[in-house]
């Protein structure tokens, strides 16, 4: 019998799968939850703002009245926050998978940096999320689980090598956004090397958006409002944008598709936007070296070893 197609708009059923979302509360994160609640997931939603997550957790629940959500709070830019909300999740049962999506989309113009001297840009969209990931990674490994991490075709257009992991040197806003997902990128493919050398029953699959806007995603009170500027530029750019809902498609299709095996990217087919596909590997990424550096910068700005051992007899 031929394989069914994917369609991202009729999921398959997810009734009794659990997954964590960071970023819950607006873009990306918002519609990926919808989707997988949609779909009879379970969703914890998180994010580090307590008023905008409760704003989008009362969105979806009004839009999809019979979710199966809670939320935690979890800020990646600070290592304490991530401890605490992985000692809360280990509690709560089987986890299937996590989708680390939380991050800055718009760097500040002047480098800043947390209250931990870590630079916020890569702090936040990297080396939260590397914490994060091995503190869930026994639980993963108990549900045979999937981590999905949120790369960017920017890494394509300007491949900065992460050499200055803070930016002490050169910094400007677009080019800490760009590393940090070079960064991430490097740490989900070495993180399926890693866990296959292991034998940890978890895959690390990286994805990608595409060029999803606020401009022409569906206004929802709390999660997305565009002004009308907004929606008048980014319609402009029909042609080579899409909006975040479909954005969302292949961060969905990436953490719960089984055909997917870890180590690979998925984005739009076109590039910028388009039903998921697998995608081709960038070049700033193809080198076991630099992979293997950037885990290990990440393990020591985190302070982070991830437990592979006890993961690998956590069944």
């Amino acid at each position: 019998m031929a394989r069914r197609r994917w369609d991202p708009e009729s999921l398959p059923d997810l009734s009794g799968q659990s997954y964590l979302v960071t970023g819950s509360n607006a873009g990306l994160g918002y519609f990926a939850s919808e989707q997988l609640a949609r779909a009879g997931a379970h969703v914890i939603m998180s994010g580090r703002n307590p008023k905008r997550l409760s704003a989008a957790r009362a969105t979806l629940a009004g839009r999809v009245p019979d979710a199966d959500i809670e939320s935690l709070i979890i800020d990646t830019a600070k290592q304490g926050s991530i401890r605490s909300a992985a000692a809360s999740l280990r509690t709560r049962g089987p986890l299937d998978g996590v989708l680390l999506n939380a991050g800055i989309v718009h760097p500040p113009r002047r480098r800043e940096t947390t209250s931990e001297g870590a630079e916020v840009v890569v702090a936040t969209n990297a080396l939260g999320h590397f914490a994060l990931a091995g503190e869930l990674l026994v639980p993963l490994a108990r549900s045979g689980g999937r981590m999905v991490w949120l790369g960017s075709m920017s890494i394509s257009l300007t491949p900065y090598d992460p050499v200055d992991l803070q930016l002490t040197e050169e910094y400007s806003g677009w080019r800490a956004y760009v590393q940090s997902k070079v960064v991430t990128t490097a740490l989900g493919l070495e993180a399926d090397r890693r866990l296959r050398e292991h034998g940890v029953p978890v895959d690390s699959v990286v994805v990608h958006p595409g060029y999803s806007t606020s401009g022409r995603t569906p206004g929802l009170h709390g999660v997305n409002q565009p002004s009308k500027i907004t929606r008048f530029v980014d319609n402009l750019q029909t042609p080579f944008t899409q909006s975040k809902e479909h954005g969302a498609w292949p961060l969905v299709r990436a953490l719960v598709d089984p055909s997917i095996s870890g180590g690979q990217i998925w984005g739009p087919r076109y590039i910028v936007k388009g039903d998921p596909r697998r995608s081709r590997l960038p070049r700033i990424v193809r080198d076991p070296e630099r992979l293997a550096r950037i885990w290990e910068a990440c393990e020591a700005a985190t302070r982070t070893r991830w437990p592979f051992g006890a993961a690998s007899v956590a069944r």
